[in-house]
């Protein structure tokens, strides 16, 4: 028999802490010979990311020791962090953005010398010259970063760029011969996601690129993730039929390996993304995306058909970075209920291991698990969403009293959220909360008439999603619709504070680096951005009718902002202008500032501080008194006293 007590005031062992406690992020999983590598993200070193391999043994080890820091800032982003060949690894390191290498003897070495306005990140190695081919970002005085595809010397470290006609590059991949080489490109005001070149060039005796060849893409036609298979032929995932697939170029020409009303990829919002893996001469194994979420089909090349890998028991709820040894598919795992894996996969016996946790404490309370939703949106559209209902094992609501809402509105905006485990949801659900996570439209993993769909109606088609998921469930009588808050990071801010500035449906928000001013985004963001406004919003006009700062007037609950001081993708004064102009209007709002953090925040403590502070400053303004003894948050322009949180 559980207990009774108000929504939010449930008392929870998922803490604050627990959500980072011990938990290292798991990234570009990669494999040389029996030996897995893998990037592991540490919020409790500061969120230094580390190389990591494992042996065939069992045996776990640190390639990369502090300071080392695994991480390239090219498109701020990053990705594609690290390469091998035979046995040398070469690395990129955060704080100077310079190459290292490390040896056989785990001895390492830099080989370039140019600084951090100097920015290297997807490389390969040439077989053929003792050299990296690399994606190169050039900080310059007075004029946008220089990309280019360059070319950087193993022995001196001298970088030669080798094609720089274009405004961005991505993925140089040799053949098996290192005879002809694959790369993408793309230029303003594009977006990878909008549309790429897949090109192909031959490999002169003296390095330089020869006869250059358009493969596939185009101005309207995005390609992704171009991948080499033993028998040279070229496999990349583009979406000219409306969806992610996957597709081979050879001697007969171009052919689509399964034609499929699904999504086979992600935008490609960092470098090195793996979603498909070579498993023998006939067959691939992919990610294919489904509206209630990822899973893993085996695709037969000759014969353009799929099979599920894994079935319905298997507990896994999100798939990437996908490596193959024979029958052997390795990959990281998310789950409902426990944190992240790296997981091996026997496709033939359908046999699994466990190989590398995320850590973290063991989940001991109930988990609320995810529902999928697709509902009506008020122009006759649709969208997508995961709901969580609250959860406890101990305590249930009073009788006849639904509960509060955190509605979570994700980055990208061309991202997407699946049903595996985020404890920031576990965190709010534990405690007597609803959460509806959504997919609004511009998400991915539904096509391109879906991702597209928000191009010119940013501010628009996105808060209408959320807004529409918060009267769908209140229709159903699965939440207060007077007690409704919107949360969101980034692009997820801005939705968040167009909702608030817009519509009547939330009674207070948070903001994580959230964009308040377009104008200003437009002047002081980074490259990979930079034009990005003139597809979602397509006019000045729209700039300026878009801007939350420009509709205060219609802003009249309470806000609390999250911001990194060293924040180069939405800078600090697009929080601090909201945050002013709340104050002045005497509306209740709080600002914490995180000096040395950066787009999204990596250090332990402020991610416990950030939760426990948003989770607070709901709980007063909601009048709910919380289990929990939580940090003291000021308040400008406090709401009455009411005993909760503040």
């Amino acid at each position: 028999m559980k207990d009774t007590a108000p929504y939010g005031s449930w008392a929870s062992s998922i803490s604050a802490a627990s959500v980072v406690a011990g938990v290292v992020g798991l990234a570009e999983l990669k494999l040389r010979g029996e030996t897995l590598f893998w990037l592991e993200s540490r919020p409790q070193e500061g969120g230094r990311t580390v190389l990591m391999a494992l042996a065939p043994t069992g045996e776990r080890q640190e390639l990369t020791p502090a300071p080392f820091n695994v991480r390239s800032r090219v498109h701020e982003y990053g990705g594609g962090a690290y390469a091998f060949a035979d046995d040398t690894i070469f690395f990129v390191n955060f704080t100077d953005q310079n190459l290292y290498r490390i040896e056989a003897d785990n001895s390492i070495s830099r080989i370039t010398d140019s600084g951090p306005d100097e920015r290297f990140a997807d490389f390969c190695v040439d077989p053929k010259h003792q050299r990296l081919l690399s994606v190169l970002e050039r900080h310059q005085p007075d004029s946008e970063p220089l990309n280019a595809l360059a070319a950087v010397d193993l022995d001196s470290g001298d970088v030669e760029i080798l094609c720089d006609q274009y405004d961005f590059y991505a993925a140089p991949r040799f053949d098996t011969n290192g005879e002809r080489l694959t790369f993408l490109c793309w230029s303003h005001p594009n977006m990878p996601w909008d549309g790429t070149l897949l090109m192909l060039a031959e490999i002169s005796p003296d390095g330089s690129l020869g006869t250059v060849t358009n493969v596939a893409g185009g101005a309207a036609e995005s390609v992704t993730q171009p991948g080499w298979l033993a028998d040279d032929s070229l496999i990349f995932v583009s979406d000219q039929n409306g969806f992610y697939n996957l597709y081979c170029f050879d001697a007969a020409g171009i052919r689509c390996l399964l034609e499929d009303g699904a999504d086979y990829a992600q935008p490609a919002w960092v470098f090195g993304m793996q979603e498909y893996a070579s498993i023998d001469a006939e067959h691939l194994a992919a990610v294919r995306q489904t509206e209630t979420g990822p899973e893993l089909v085996l695709i037969n090349m000759t014969s353009g058909l799929a099979s599920p890998i894994a079935g319905e028991s298997e507990p896994w709820k999100h798939f990437e970075s996908l490596a193959a040894r024979g029958s052997t598919l390795y990959f990281i795992a998310g789950f409902a209920d426990r944190t992240p894996a790296i997981e091996a996969l026997d496709i033939r016996t359908r046999e699994s291991r466990h190989l590398v946790d995320a850590g973290g404490e063991p989940i001991i309370a109930a988990v609320a698990e995810a529902e999928a939703l697709e509902y009506p949106t008020r122009d006759g559209a649709s969208a997508h969403g995961f709901f969580y209902p609250p959860t406890s094992e101990y305590l249930q609501g009073p009788q006849g009293e639904q509960p509060p809402l955190l509605v979570m509105s994700h980055g990208g905006p061309t991202a997407a959220t699946d049903a595996a485990l985020n404890m920031r949801v576990q965190y709010y659900t534990s405690r007597g909360w609803a959460v509806l996570d959504v997919n609004y439209r511009g998400s991915s993993g539904y096509g391109r008439s879906y991702r597209s769909a928000l191009n010119g109606r940013w501010g628009e088609l996105d808060v209408w999603d959320c807004e529409d998921g918060v009267r769908y469930l209140a229709t159903q009588g699965r939440i207060d619709p007077a007690r409704v808050a919107i949360r969101g990071g980034s692009a997820g801010g801005y939705t968040t504070l167009v909702a608030l500035t817009t519509t009547r449906s939330f009674s207070a928000g948070a903001s994580h680096y959230g964009i308040g001013d377009l104008h200003a985004l437009v002047e002081d963001t980074h490259k990979f951005e930079s034009r990005y406004m003139h597809t979602l919003l397509d006019s000045e006009e729209n700039l300026t009718r878009r801007s939350p700062i420009n509709h205060l007037d219609g802003l009249s609950c309470p806000v609390i902002f999250f911001q990194g001081g060293a924040d180069k993708v939405v800078p600090p004064n697009q929080a601090e202008a909201m945050v002013e102009a709340l104050k002045q209007k005497k509306i209740p709002v709080a600002y914490l500032l995180f000096p040395e953090e950066g787009h999204g925040f990596r250090s332990a403590d402020n991610i416990v501080r950030a939760l426990e502070s948003e989770f607070a400053f709901f709980s007063r303004i909601f009048n709910i008194t919380p289990a929990d003894k939580l940090p003291d948050v000021e308040i400008t322009n406090p709401p009455a006293a009411t005993g909760g949180a503040s």
